[in-house]
């Protein structure tokens, strides 16, 4: 609230694809991830084989890990642009993006998660190029990082970037991972109305899906750890202002994905089914820009826009050179930073991709396209907001369909990199283990099918 009031919040900005490390990919590097390669969550290659022995040799999370994997090596990100000129750039938190034991993408200031994700408490983090465990609360130790390093940059005169990357609001959600006090509160009190509590989705997956009792202990531990995510952004906001450098430092509040706790009767973000979906609940992603005194304060923007829009808008807000403009798909919404309106917007589509799942969305209408077969979707969002009616095997909607599933596939072909095409990936949400397609060497780069969640 604090920072909507202070800048612009938007209210229909959408990842680049619902599940964490392609997200990050995405939003980093400005590409699609048929064209940087992480269609799924990483599961190998972020740690090698030495570290995970001397340091985590009885934590069966980290079996898999073989060698490191730079899965973005090669491709440019906009901490790249940045660094070129001048700036410092730090990371305190979630990197999953491979081999997080190296700083990459022009990052001088390493505080990095090994994974993406696990305990709140006794994290496993890499500080100064060791693994250690934080005893502490893990939203809380990347915020102490966080802080620091403001404070430090503050003191010199090179401009800095710092990516605070927290794990939460991702599960585990027990009472044992998050502060007893918030957790109390919400299972006592709350009565959850924002999540339904609905039959389960057909196609959902073993794992979150929880009814009654647990169904009550899940929301409580998400409902805490948002809110102590909350706390925490709190406090990077009272350092700058306290440095008095709040009205110079440009600050983006973002999600790597959505996620439904019920929504839909579904427990996960779009590996919480099989076949993976794309319902609004896993592809919207909160958005807030702020930097007072010049983008509009207290604005709503309900303008259809992108994480893969986000590298050309900073690049064009601050003036700095784009030499990936011609390859990348977003554009630039910085006239609306400057109070400007957004030129051609009522055009506007998104889309969205995971693996062989292809979505496009304008304001009217939703299609979703599952390569080779289907089943495929499509929704009349101007009279079925909330996506309860696949009208794709109504006669009457087949010229939309068609035009859709059109235009979804040349914009595609436009962007894609045939030689990492997620049409082409056996992408199960399960995990990504190796580089895709030809760029892995013909291995398996992704962990087999999720198991569904199905009422006997």
């Amino acid at each position: 609230d604090r920072l909507s009031r202070s800048g612009t919040r938007f209210e229909n900005f959408f990842c680049v694809s619902p599940v964490c490390s392609p997200a990050r990919a995405s939003l980093l590097t400005g590409r699609i991830p048929s064209q940087h390669g992480v269609h799924d969550w990483i599961t190998a290659g972020n740690l090698d084989q030495s570290a995970v022995s001397d340091n985590l040799k009885n934590d069966p999370e980290y079996r898999a890990e073989t060698k490191p994997i730079e899965y973005l090596a090669g491709y440019t990100a906009y901490t790249d642009l940045l660094a070129q000129q001048g700036y410092a750039c730090g990371l305190t938190g979630k990197w999953h993006l491979g081999h997080s034991m190296l700083p990459q993408k022009s990052f001088s200031y390493w505080y990095a998660h090994t994974k993406g994700g696990g305990p709140y408490f006794n994290a496993a983090m890499i500080e100064n190029g060791m693994i250690v465990r934080e005893p502490g609360y893990i939203t809380d130790v990347i915020t102490d990082h966080a802080v620091s390093y403001i404070r430090e940059k503050y003191a010199k005169p090179a401009p800095f970037y710092l990516g605070v990357n927290f794990t939460a609001p991702h599960s585990p959600w027990d009472r044992e991972n998050h502060p007893a006090e918030l957790f109390d509160e919400y299972f006592k009190n709350c009565a959850f109305t924002s999540c339904p509590d609905l039959p389960f989705h057909p196609w959902q997956t073993k794992g979150l899906a929880a009814t009654g009792d647990q169904r009550r202990r899940q929301l409580a531990g998400y409902f805490a750890a948002i809110t102590a995510l909350d706390m925490n952004v709190g406090r990077i906001l009272d350092t700058v202002e306290s440095l008095g450098i709040r009205d110079r430092t440009l600050i983006f509040f973002t999600s790597d994905n959505g996620m439904n706790m019920g929504h839909h009767g579904i427990w996960g973000k779009g590996n919480g089914t099989f076949p993976q979906n794309m319902y609004d609940t896993s592809v919207k992603v909160p958005a807030i820009i702020s930097l007072p005194g010049h983008v509009p304060a207290g604005a709503v923007n309900t303008d259809l826009l992108s994480h893969y829009d986000f590298f050309p808008t900073l690049c064009d807000y601050l003036g700095m050179p784009n030499p990936e403009a011609d390859s990348l798909p977003g554009k630039s919404f910085a006239p609306l930073l400057r109070g400007e309106p957004l030129s051609g917007c009522d055009s506007i589509v998104v889309f969205d991709e995971y693996g062989p799942v292809r979505m496009i969305r304008n304001r009217e209408w939703k299609y979703i396209h599952r390569y080779p077969h289907g089943p495929h979707e499509l929704y009349h969002l101007s009279v079925d907001p909330d996506e309860e009616k696949n009208l794709i095997d109504e006669p009457h909607f087949q010229n939309i369909s068609s035009r859709l599933r059109h235009d979804l596939g040349s914009w595609f072909l436009r962007y894609a990199d045939p030689r990492i095409d997620g049409s082409r990936e056996s992408v199960y949400g399960s995990g990504q283990i190796s580089l895709a397609g030809l760029k892995g060497g013909g291995e398996s780069a992704y962990n087999g099918p999720r198991q569904l969640l199905r009422k006997e």
